[in-house]
């Protein structure tokens, strides 16, 4: 699929793909300035998604959808949560063996539900649709509880799903990736720099 195709697409836009990618960019731009009503935006967005997806045979990713409807109420209730006894949610790292572990655990359950889907399902890009999947789960929780280590995970998940995406005849949400690996430096810089404030400040 090429440039004719996209620019056709984007001719015809589905008004609900469209809808969706407009709240996915406006979460992402939110995320980075650590402002709540992110978590609005990537409910709504997901919402769509979870039909979209099945329409496009990715069962994994329409799964991971209905997950981040659940996250963005997670979400937003984790970063509400203002008060003196608990403060303000803040930017965190956590240790590289959490980090080991976890990628360990994603491979060995993507391994075992890409071979299920595999056998079992008209499913596309099985192992590359569960890889991303779990993957996706473990970074959305990492955002919820302001990990900054998320955007290295979104990077990688990112450029492997902008690849599903389009060979799936989602051009447009494989552009809104595209966006997505744009924006992902200016996030982590942000963050960063988050951190290192809240460091001198506890010092």
């Amino acid at each position: 699929m090429g440039l004719d195709t996209l620019v056709n697409q984007l001719q015809a836009l589905s008004s609900l793909e469209l809808l969706a990618v407009v709240l996915a960019v406006a979460y992402l731009l939110l995320v980075i300035r650590q402002n709540i009503w992110c978590w609005i935006c990537a409910g709504v967005s997901s919402a769509i998604y979870v039909w979209l997806f099945i329409g496009a045979n990715l069962y994994m990713e329409s799964l991971l959808y209905v997950f981040y409807v659940a996250m963005a109420v997670y979400g937003w209730s984790t970063w509400k949560r203002q008060s003196v006894a608990e403060p303000a949610l803040s930017v965190s790292v956590w240790p590289l063996r959490i980090h080991a572990t976890a990628i360990l655990t994603i491979v060995v359950l993507a391994s075992g539900c890409g071979y299920l889907l595999s056998r079992f399902s008209d499913a596309a890009f099985p192992y590359f649709d569960s890889l991303t999947t779990f993957a996706a789960i473990w970074a959305t929780f990492l955002v919820a509880r302001k990990v900054l280590e998320n955007w290295w995970y979104w990077l990688a998940i990112d450029a492997a799903s902008m690849l599903i995406y389009w060979a799936r005849g989602l051009e447009l949400t494989a552009l809104l990736f595209v966006i997505y690996i744009i924006l992902i430096p200016v996030g982590l810089i942000q963050w960063l720099r988050s951190y290192r404030a809240q460091e001198i400040v506890t010092q």
